[in-house]
């Protein structure tokens, strides 16, 4: 992922000067209509929520919509509470038109998904989708695999049956009034900014070896892969300054048969993917869902 200074990745200490432009550079434009946002609320087993609004679509620039994309999966992830590793997908279609139908940017986002997120994603929302996006969603639909397919559920806020998934799923009273919850807040780019740039400071620590989470294996330099199918993008090596492919540079740290303690530390600084308890979330239900 590319900032005004140079390439970047969101996963280690390299990310900061990305993370600090992302309201300056590229992908700030993609951030202000609120088309996607995490929420500051989690559903009933603790999965981050990202809320999704395509009708709010404001660019054209496919690569620089996944790239925010793949931002805010990186930030859901990080505010995982301990014990829980996927996230809810709220997808809203209020003021969704044919203008926003794109089936490149459906296609990149399916690679991007399956190929470098597999199973982060717990349930994928359709809030009530338009009868026009039917045949939209027959021809993209076979772009998912069918286990991503089942985690996709449809529902009307004019069908009771439908809409007992959200309550099943969230707390009423901190569901958005969008999704037939009771919380009258919405979206607001300032609060938004402040809250993601106090994030940002958390990444560097949270991708550190000092964290004693897990780091299974489908996990482990999500982003690197992700932004570097996107954008071709490559990574500075943390301990010597150099520039390797994202893809290549874990195997020349293995080739080395006398690497030194720093190496080993730069190397797994970079390549681990962990968990971060938060405040009040110790105990965190783990996901028994089965989505």
């Amino acid at each position: 992922m590319s900032s005004a200074n140079g390439t970047t990745n969101v996963h280690g200490k390299e990310a900061a000067p990305y993370e600090e432009q992302l309201f300056k550079d590229d992908i700030s434009d993609e951030a202000v209509t609120g088309k996607t946002y995490r929420t500051d609320y989690f559903d009933k087993i603790g999965r981050s929520i990202l809320v999704m609004r395509p009708g709010c679509q404001n660019t054209k620039n496919a690569n620089g919509q996944v790239k925010y994309l793949v931002y805010c999966m990186e930030n859901a992830i990080l505010n995982l509470p301990h014990g829980q590793d996927q996230m809810v997908w709220l997808i809203d279609f209020a003021g969704f038109n044919l203008g926003n139908l794109s089936i490149q940017v459906t296609k990149m986002t399916a690679d991007v998904l399956q190929g470098h997120y597999p199973e982060r994603l717990g349930v994928a929302i359709l809030f009530n989708a338009p009868k026009f996006f039917e045949p939209f969603w027959k021809m993209a639909s076979p772009l998912l695999e069918k286990k991503t397919r089942n985690k996709v559920k449809f529902v009307y806020s004019d069908r009771p049956d439908t809409m007992k998934i959200m309550e099943d799923l969230f707390n009423m009273d901190e569901l958005e009034c969008a999704f037939g919850g009771k919380n009258p807040a919405t979206f607001n780019i300032n609060d938004y900014a402040a809250r993601m740039r106090e994030d940002d400071k958390k990444m560097p620590s949270f991708w550190s070896p000092e964290n004693s989470a897990l780091a299974s294996e489908p996990y482990q330099m999500s982003s690197q892969k992700a932004l570097g199918s996107v954008s071709g993008a490559k990574t500075e090596d943390a301990g010597s300054g150099k520039m390797d492919d994202m893809e290549t540079a874990p195997e020349k740290s293995e080739e080395s048969g006398t690497e030194s303690g720093e190496e080993v530390q730069t190397r797994t600084e970079s390549s681990t993917v962990e968990q971060k308890n938060l405040p009040g979330e110790d105990n965190a239900p783990a996901d028994k869902s089965g989505l």
